[in-house]
């Protein structure tokens, strides 16, 4: 069975993800990416500053299971978490895979790049004795990357780590690269996030994206919309305290600031979110998070 595109944005926005249900890959799409991706993109994942968050979203997407993704959807050939290689034979993988597979492998970064002290605050390996930078590493193989994929705020817009006073330099990958780098924020993203973003680079190529390089498939609509809360807000009923019944702006929610669809597509398999947890929004996926979002539990007055 064969998806078009149409169909696959049905499956990834339509009625499963309004019942909160992730099902972003069903078994048939599963297949036809098996037919599509004969041989399995190769797929380097390098980890710039950040927590490693990203990551353990992603190892809990349950549909495709982290298995199948790995398995039969792509081929991760670096990950510094999940792979049991490790010194030299990473190095040497890394620039095989960029030379074999130059203009077909896809490039991931978690975590922002640090280009203070000419970004020896995170280094990858060494060469001819001397530690080679991620900085220098995510030049060399965004120059022959298919695709680069920013995945999480930190490596997206800097994040975290680009906070003030900032001493590593810290910036988003896209800064770095000077090319079209596809954004996947989030503090840490939903794991239908980026399997939804490789699935369609996979299946039909670059998909459309917003102003900030984001998948409008998962970033369109502005999340204070589609809230539970939203009828108290529009009533100007507004919580006072954490748990109380009432729309939580007041309480520094930034959900009128946010784009993403959290609250219909929820989290760890549709189990809850934030929100629903009664914590307000901290605009995670936002290029202003975090300095642009704080104080989180305050409502400073700032223009849209």
């Amino acid at each position: 069975m064969d998806f078009t595109r149409r169909e696959f944005l049905k499956i990834c926005a339509g009625s499963a993800v309004a019942l909160g249900i992730s099902q972003i890959l069903i078994p048939e799409v599963v297949e036809a990416l098996e037919r599509a991706a004969a041989g399995n993109p190769p797929v380097i994942w390098l980890e710039g500053s950040g927590c490693t968050g990203c990551s353990v979203s992603l190892l809990n997407t349950s549909h495709p299971k982290i298995s199948e993704l790995l398995l039969k959807i792509i081929s991760l050939k670096v990950h510094p978490t999940l792979m049991s290689a490790s010194g030299d034979r990473v190095i040497l993988s890394m620039e095989k895979i960029a030379e074999e597979a130059k203009g077909k492998f896809i490039l991931i970064v978690e975590g922002s790049i640090p280009i203070a002290e000419n970004g020896m605050y995170a280094t990858l390996g060494e060469k001819n004795g001397k530690p080679v930078s991620l900085l220098e590493w995510t030049k060399k193989l965004g120059r022959n990357a298919k695709y680069v994929i920013a995945v999480g705020t930190c490596a997206s817009y800097g994040g975290v780590p680009a906070g003030a006073p900032n001493p590593t330099g810290a910036k988003g990958v896209g800064e770095i690269l000077g090319r079209k780098v596809i954004n996947v924020p989030g503090c840490p993203p939903h794991p239908d996030w980026m399997v939804g973003t490789l699935v369609h680079l996979i299946l039909y190529g670059l998909p459309k994206l917003d102003e900030n390089r984001r998948p409008t498939l998962f970033y369109r609509f502005l999340l204070h919309d589609n809230c539970p809360n939203y009828s108290f807000y529009i009533h100007q009923k507004f919580a006072k305290n954490l748990s109380e019944e009432g729309c939580m702006v007041k309480l520094g929610c930034k959900g009128p600031l946010t784009y993403s669809d959290c609250p219909l597509r929820r989290w760890h398999n549709g189990v809850n979110w934030c929100i629903g947890a009664s914590a307000p929004c901290i605009g995670c996926v936002q290029m202003e998070f975090p300095d642009g979002m704080s104080p989180f539990y305050g409502w400073p007055e700032r223009k849209r």
